[in-house]
């Protein structure tokens, strides 16, 4: 639409949103995979997923500058799990593991040992192994 003056301009300046969201580093055009936020009065900067809505004072960072980002000295680095991939096992998990393991092959060498009832007098005899209160209990047959 044209005015005696030339083409009708909008008042407010349209600028092309993108639907991907960007990195905040500079010169980085990469998509954006995680928001950073810093938390000043606990001196910790906290990485976690990309956020629903872009925040004026928070950082959009791509997979790259997310995985090398590091805090200010003396600030702690807070990363949240983004639930899209699976978390890795930590030693914790891994010995937890492999202490159920051993203990649930406890019980049938115990009973091996005793004879079959685990060493108790007056034990059921269709028990075979026992962990705290929980039995393993023979199948009758038939």
């Amino acid at each position: 639409m044209e005015s005696r003056r030339g083409p009708l301009k909008s008042a407010v300046p349209s600028n092309v949103v993108s639907l991907v969201r960007r990195c905040s580093r500079t010169a980085c055009g990469r998509p954006a995979v995680a928001t950073l936020t810093y938390v000043y009065a606990d001196s910790t900067a906290v990485l976690g997923p990309l956020a629903t809505y872009a925040e004026p004072h928070c950082y959009d960072l791509c997979a790259e500058h997310s995985e090398r980002l590091t805090a200010p000295r003396g600030w702690e680095v807070v990363r949240l799990a983004d639930g899209s991939a699976p978390p890795r096992p930590s030693g914790d998990d891994l010995e937890a593991l492999a202490n159920a393991v051993r203990e649930a092959a406890r019980p049938q060498e115990r009973a091996a040992e005793a004879g079959g009832n685990g060493g108790r007098s007056g034990a059921d005899p269709m028990e075979v192994a026992r962990r705290g209160h929980l039995r393993v209990l023979r199948s009758p047959e038939s």
